[in-house]
Formats: C-alpha cells, structure tokens, sequence
C-alpha cells in the first residue's frame, strides 16, 4: 500500500505541511512533533488506496486524505492528555513536553483545519461522513473513559467503543474515495465496511500486543493500557474466565493498586494461561477476514492487493 500510494502520499505531505502553519510558532511546532513523529500515515493511506481501487483519477482525495490525518492526529493530542501518556511512537509525547493545555489547543487547531479542508471540498456527502465520524469518534472516548477501571465492562460494550473511537475513522477514510469517485452506494457500502472491520481488527492486534511487546515494537511502553485501568479486551476475557483469587487482582489492578513491573508480569501470565491473548488474536483475525470479504465486490489488482495486504499487516504485528 506504501508503494501504491505513494506519488500521492506526496501530495497530501505538502497538504499537511501547508495547513498546519500558522503565525503562532508553539502551533506548527508541537503539531509537527507529532503529524512528522514516525506514524504510518495509515488513515490516509486507506483514502488514497480506496481511490486507486476505483480508478480515481482526479485530485480531490489528496485535501481529504489531510482532513483524516489531522482528525486523527488532533484526537492524538487529546487522548494522550486524557491517559497522561508518556510515550507515543517511542517519543515523548505533546503533553510532556508542551503541557496539557497546549497538546489541548492545537489538537482544536488539527480538527479546525480538517473542517477548513473538508468544507472546500464542497461536497455535502463528503463533510457529512467525516463530521459523523468526529462525533461518533469524540463519544467513543468519552465511553471509553466512563468504561474505564470498570473490570466487568462487557465484550459487546467494549467492541462498541472500539468501533466508535477507532473504527469510525477507518471505516470514513475509506468512504470518502467513492464519494469523490462517484462509484455508487454499492462501492461506498463496502468500502465502508472494509474500513470498519480493519479497524477493529487494528485495536484488538494493538490490545494484545500491549500484553505480549515490547517497547520498540510497540512505540509506547509496555503495560501502559495496565498501568492507566484501561479495560480492554484481554483483561474483559481473563477477568471472565479467572477465579476469585484472580478476579481480586484485576479489580485492584484496574483501580490502579497493582502497577508494578512483577504486578504487569502477572497480568501478562494469566491473560496467557486463560487463552484471552490468542482468543484476542482470534477476534482480530475474524473480524480481518471479513474486512477482505467487504472487498468482493471489486475487480483483482494492484490496488486490492494492497488493500488485502494492509489487513494482513495490521494483524501480523502482533506476531
């Protein structure tokens, strides 16, 4: 996909850099940070791929393909203000080093440009979908923190959320490149659901490897969904599956009484022996398989390789 996409990734790399300016230095320096920070480009990415699939030959997902990358890039900025992270992509992140409220405020910045750059667009179908998708990512986090510490969160309340704060934008990505390529509800429909299902496959991959990584894979530091409470999907299994002994660790785990290095590798042991991490890995591999089932209704090519081959990708990290 880095292939195919290329030449166009250019353009939308001028796009960034050209629309993250501004007069107010601390704004281009701390976005840089992070938009020039090591990141795959993914969101993006998928626009431009789901456009070549379509034989898109025009110029208008290059804005669009910005307009995903700085939404996800300013809910960057935020979440690792909400988690207090340390670390994102090996590097110190925003909040660290500028403060909370800057890492705030030009995360404001990010999303009013992706408005800027979608509204001259000029397609109403196309700004619908990605302020949908802003929305719907915005209620997934505040799910997400209402969930948090709470062990007997469900698998159904937990795939929820995942599909609001890390699906939604996928899926959109991927929804705009017929949009723009006037391919019909068919093309949008399944695109659609190929960029849903690719991402939650993406967050359960990332969900585990946080019990079974380590930091260079990783680009955040091992343990850190542990240490902040996060209840995500391994935790949900083995808490389900412990005994009362266990069950009483991971609710002193997740109220964040048990933190430590010997506390993590406990953790790490009893989401091994109760199945809960390859059970995890299985959940993401289904939901994979259905991403490249969305894409059938599309001829064999360079551009569905790609596509087929960035599902293999995400769930091969974990490996």
């Amino acid at each position: 996909m880095i292939a195919l996409t290329a030449a166009d990734m250019n353009a939308v790399n001028s796009v960034i850099l050209d629309r993250m300016q501004s007069k107010v230095a601390l704004i281009p320096e701390l976005a840089g940070h992070l938009i020039a920070g090591g990141g795959k480009r993914m969101r993006p990415m998928l626009t431009l791929a789901s456009a070549a699939l379509l034989d898109y030959t025009g110029a208008r997902h290059h804005k669009l393909a910005a307009a995903v990358e700085f939404i996800h890039t300013a809910t960057l900025l935020h979440d690792d203000v909400v988690d207090g992270s340390g670390l994102r992509r090996g590097k110190r992140t925003a909040n660290i080093i500028w403060g909370n409220p800057a890492s705030v405020l030009v995360g404001d910045f990010l999303f009013s440009r992706a408005f800027e750059l979608m509204v001259e667009d000029g397609s109403l179908k196309v700004l619908r979908i990605l302020s949908h998708a802003s929305a719907v990512i915005a209620e997934g986090e505040v799910d997400q923190l209402t969930a948090q510490r709470q062990v007997e969160t469900s698998e159904e309340h937990y795939l929820h959320i995942i599909n609001a704060k890390t699906a939604a934008l996928f899926a959109a990505a991927c929804r705009i490149a017929p949009v723009v390529a006037e391919a019909g509800e068919e093309a949008e429909e399944a695109l659609e659901s190929y960029g849903r299902y690719l991402g939650v496959a993406f967050q359960l991959v990332d969900d585990a490897i946080d019990y079974s990584s380590d930091e260079a894979t990783m680009g955040k530091g091992q343990g850190d969904d542990f240490r902040d409470g996060k209840v995500t999907l391994p935790v949900i299994l083995a808490y389900a599956r412990g005994t009362a002994e266990n069950r009483a660790f991971w609710k002193a785990a997740m109220q964040g009484d048990r933190i430590s290095d010997a506390d993590l590798a406990h953790a790490t042991g009893l989401i091994q022996e109760t199945g809960a991490l390859s059970d995890t890995l299985e959940r993401a591999r289904h939901y994979g398989r259905r991403a490249i089932d969305s894409l059938a209704p599309f001829p064999a090519g360079r551009a569905k390789a790609a596509l087929v081959e960035a599902v293999e990708f995400a769930v091969a990290r974990a490996y």
